[in-house]
């Protein structure tokens, strides 16, 4: 396997999707319309009819491609249904994710979220979706930008597609935002995502200001987030990096569980997170030559680190236990 490219979040990688079918849905008949359930004891297996009705309804779109893909992938039927269903018991009864500072995510329009990653394995990304999805009052989707590798891999690559999630360049998410979709971004990368245990909750290199251009050419806000917990899900150790370029990864955890206990070794430990949106940055009152301004994008970039490591360090001051 060809070592893993990493690709930077910033203008001058600009890089194109490789092209992708896209399957455009003929028109879907309504379905019947299903009278509200009686009250009393008949009321509980109403409920289940609804279900299983709108189950077999799902199961004869699928089969029949009455659905829609936009053209990165996304397949909101699906992701609502299926992929949120199966993320929603990790979110609420492992991690039992706390979510705050919802209301600083717009109710509609564009916005790029940016959050700090870490976790060996990139679960953070997941539940952020989640996050944002099940506790918004707009119940708004959020597509994350991801590194060319998770594109590389079989049946990931499908998933993440069918997700919403696109490769981390700016012609992508400068699409997104103008179009009015929350975008995610965690600039720290796979510097973040595999750090040594040791340098837990420390911020590394945002890079050169790529998310920051691309906000401002889409005039969009940018919305600092801090999550604490995903750091000692698996604590990280040791890096086997002999065995990872033979791979073709960025990195090989070695943690007190994987590779000792084999597969055991993989299942996540249960720590309790937190999942903080700050306060939005405005960009609209910037000029259009802003985007080109080094010292702006230095400036900028700088103020969400900040935001996004002082949240850190409070809600770090804050928590009572990694596991309560």
């Amino acid at each position: 396997m060809a070592d893993a490219k990493v690709i930077p979040f910033d203008e001058d990688r600009s890089r194109r999707r490789p092209p992708r079918r896209v399957r455009v849905a003929p028109p879907v008949e309504p379905e019947p319309v299903v009278e509200p359930a009686p009250a009393g004891p008949a009321a509980g297996g109403a409920g289940w009819d609804r279900r299983i009705a709108g189950g077999l309804a799902f199961l004869r779109r699928r089969i029949t491609g009455e659905y829609e893909v936009d053209d990165f992938g996304y397949d909101k039927e699906l992701t609502d249904q299926v992929l949120m269903s199966l993320m929603r018991p990790l979110f609420d009864k492992y991690f039992r994710v706390e979510v705050k500072g919802i209301e600083n995510i717009p109710k509609e329009g564009g916005a790029l979220i940016v959050a700090n990653h870490s976790g060996t394995l990139p679960l953070d990304g997941l539940m952020l979706q989640v996050a944002v999805h099940d506790h918004h009052p707009a119940r708004r989707h959020l597509r994350l930008l991801a590194a060319d590798l998770v594109f590389m891999l079989p049946v990931v690559n499908e998933l993440a597609r069918k997700a919403g999630h696109t490769l981390a360049c700016a012609e992508d998410a400068q699409r997104l935002l103008e179009a009015g979709e929350l975008v995610g971004v965690m600039p720290e990368g796979f510097k973040g995502l595999g750090k040594p245990f040791g340098d837990r909750y420390k911020l590394q290199r945002f890079g050169r200001g790529g998310f920051v251009s691309t906000a401002l050419r889409a005039g969009t806000p940018i919305v600092p987030c801090s999550i604490v917990g995903a750091e000692e899900i698996y604590p990280m150790v040791g890096n086997a990096k002999t065995l990872a370029r033979l791979l073709g990864v960025p990195y090989f955890p070695i943690t007190p569980t994987f590779p000792l206990l084999g597969p055991l070794g993989a299942v996540p430990l249960p720590t309790k997170w937190t999942i903080q949106f700050g306060e939005p940055i405005p960009t609209d009152g910037y000029s259009a030559e802003a985007a080109e301004d080094p010292m702006l994008m230095f400036n900028l970039t700088d103020q969400v680190r900040e935001q996004i490591q002082h949240t850190l360090y409070r809600l770090l001051v804050q928590r009572r236990s990694v596991f309560f």
